[in-house]
């Protein structure tokens, strides 16, 4: 039977990682926890787990979780942030195929999303299918930060187990917006760093796809009031990143 070695990565999860910890303690066969310096009492209570608990100043998210994937004894390694846990369903996956053997390179897994303490189940939030278990020597992080995704080899197997991760997110709307104009920012200068470049119509026509892909195809208005407005809230999501973008554009012809 393969052994698991899960990560998470922390910064002031007080309110968290205690709830994402006991959700995978019967899975892991060790837990790391890597560490940006948090100021609150998230290393008191990891100490109170058994875990593995390395502070690491923060080198962003793909490489924040990359270092801790490079921290870990197995070669099977069960990813979640700390906002994250395990239904019963997904435990209970993860504990039968692990029985079996772990016979896929890696394993998807849907997450829902709480938001202002409502579950969404549709939109562009829902089923948001991720794979989170996976062989390290057949995968690793990637993406655009903040948007981290995990990468895979060719002709790496995969296989969509039962149940969700389950999202803790956010409490209020405030929370979204705060979090929003953060990620537009990192996306922004990542993006530029990429090479990059927006125009007027980015700003026009991506937004309303951003809405209308939610919203209508992919039934965000099953969600009622709740899935209106995050779909609003992804469309300007959509356009602020494309704005921050333009500015930066800008400001590096004057230069």
């Amino acid at each position: 039977m393969h052994k698991i070695s899960a990560t998470i990565i922390t910064f002031n999860e007080e309110q968290n990682i205690s709830r994402c910890i006991k959700s995978i303690e019967k899975i892991a066969d060790e837990i790391i926890v890597i560490d940006s310096h948090s100021t609150d009492k998230t290393k008191a209570i990891c100490q109170g787990f058994n875990v593995t608990f390395i502070e690491q100043t923060f080198l962003g998210y793909i490489e924040q979780k990359n270092f801790a994937i490079q921290q870990a004894k197995y070669d099977f390694i069960l990813s979640l942030d700390a906002d994250e846990a395990l239904d019963e369903t997904m435990q209970q996956s993860i504990i039968q195929v692990k029985q079996k053997g772990l016979t896929k390179d890696t394993y998807k897994m849907n997450r829902c999303t709480n938001f202002c303490g409502k579950w969404i189940r549709h939109g562009t939030w829902y089923p948001d299918k991720k794979i989170r278990l996976f062989n390290k020597h057949k995968a690793k992080w990637a993406g655009v930060n903040p948007h981290d995704k995990i990468e895979t080899l060719p002709k790496t197997s995969c296989t969509l187990l039962k149940g969700d991760i389950l999202h803790y997110s956010y409490n209020n709307l405030e929370e979204v917006i705060e979090q929003a104009n953060k990620f537009t920012s990192i996306q922004a200068k990542a993006m530029f760093a990429n090479g990059k470049r927006a125009t007027i119509l980015n700003l026009i026509l991506n937004p309303a796809i951003a809405f209308f892909s939610g919203y209508i195809l992919k039934a965000g208005f099953l969600d009622g009031v709740d899935g209106y407005v995050l779909a609003k809230l992804i469309a300007w999501q959509t356009r602020m990143k494309y704005a921050k973008l333009m500015h930066l554009q800008k400001a590096s012809l004057k230069k």
